[in-house]
């Protein structure tokens, strides 16, 4: 819902209420609402504030941002109506699949829906230290590569770029950190020789500037063998060029991949109003808050990116039209995608009353025997098998 429980008080945003726009006669927002976001200093908690301050000043409601360390952490305000929406990354696609930490009898698969997402410069891939010749993603065969204990969205991320050259966890040395920042960490220190992450983050950079040196191996965009690998563990992800980030400049782009991040995402149960709101609020206030952060630029409208793997909320489907950013193809995807959630729903439904083991690995291994039942039964695809 977009009205907390309860009332809270707002992080700092200072700002003037422009009373006499024209937006604020078009958007209501409540005089309060939360948002979650992946931890502070990260680009979807620094775009998040851009919003909000944005939100301030346009519509003089005031934003708390809460930052979460994992999904299942910015998932719950969300699910219990405590929060308006969550800056999701990757883990809003196993959230909806009901996988790794959504495969639970706390959880099961959840009906998330998007509003608008960004899609900037940079590009989400394995960064490699340049001090040890790998010029593709096939070299790193015997290579070390970070995984982080905890975190499946980094960890199905790193499987997907190394399915693109037919490699699996096998073909490599699994070195395991407890944190994406202890991973790239142990890059620098040479106790890992790849880690995952996008173009942009800190930790790219400061590799970028020690000894060792950063390289991004391309996934070339005319490669489909290697995309349908790809794709196969992460339909999420899709082909993108990278034009800013760590060794990459608009000089110097990089045929490499990417995915939607932050996501704003909802449930399917929240108004379609609020959510119509709220996301008529970030088109139309876009321009106050596009240069606030690093990738907010990809908020715009205009580089929505289209059919994606999780469907976008009725109330944003709405602005979006109004905006004339949305087409029949994308209507006839959306409508799909909603089926795809109907049946997983309806499966977790059936599973649940069927006295499934009360212990957790057993009751997670037939869940995913039922969904994948499921999905095969309703013609769709499992990427999960």
């Amino acid at each position: 819902m977009i009205n907390p429980i309860i009332r809270i008080v707002s992080i700092a945003l200072a700002g003037t209420v422009v009373m006499t726009s024209a937006a604020v006669a078009q958007v209501k927002l409540p005089p309060t609402l939360t948002m979650t976001a992946y931890d502070t200093g990260t680009a979807g908690f620094n775009i998040t504030v851009a919003i909000g301050k944005m939100m301030k000043d346009k519509y003089g409601t005031d934003v708390r941002v809460l930052p979460a360390g994992n999904d299942v952490a910015r998932l719950q305000p969300l699910r219990t109506g405590r929060a308006a929406a969550s800056g999701m990354g990757s883990g809003v696609y196993f959230a909806q699949e009901g996988v790794f930490e959504f495969g639970t009898k706390e959880w099961g698969p959840q009906a998330v829906q998007t509003t608008l997402t960004t899609v900037d410069c940079n590009a989400g891939s394995l960064g490699v230290a340049g001090d040890i010749g790998v010029k593709t993603i096939a070299d790193l065969k015997g290579k070390r590569v970070g995984f982080v204990v905890g975190s499946p969205a980094l960890n199905q991320n790193t499987l997907g770029v190394l399915a693109f050259a037919g490699l699996t966890a096998k073909d490599v040395k699994v070195v395991e950190f407890s944190s994406y920042g202890a991973m790239w960490k142990g890059v620098v220190n040479n106790d890992a020789d790849a880690a995952y992450g996008t173009t942009i983050t800190g930790p790219a950079k400061e590799l970028e500037t020690s000894p060792r040196g950063i390289v991004w191996p391309p996934t070339p965009h005319d490669d489909k063998a290697g995309w349908a690998r790809l794709q196969k563990i992460t339909p999420f992800i899709n082909p993108h060029v990278a034009t800013c980030g760590a060794g990459i400049s608009k000089d110097k782009p990089i045929q490499l991949s990417n995915y939607p991040y932050p996501i704003y995402t909802v449930y399917a149960n929240q108004s379609e109003n609020d959510v119509y709101m709220l996301t008529k609020a970030m088109i139309d206030g876009y321009d106050a808050y596009k240069d606030g952060a690093p990738g907010a630029t990809g908020m715009s409208v205009k580089l929505q990116t289209k059919n994606w793997s999780v469907p976008v909320h009725k109330g944003a489907v709405k602005a979006l039209k109004e905006a004339g950013a949305w087409t029949d193809d994308q209507e006839t995807h959306n409508n799909n995608l909603y089926k795809r959630q109907e049946t997983l729903q309806s499966a977790w439904t059936e599973y649940t009353k069927s006295n499934p083991p009360s212990e957790p690995e057993k009751f997670n291994e037939g869940w995913m025997k039922a969904r994948k039942a499921a999905l095969a039964k309703a013609n769709m695809p499992d990427s999960f098998d």
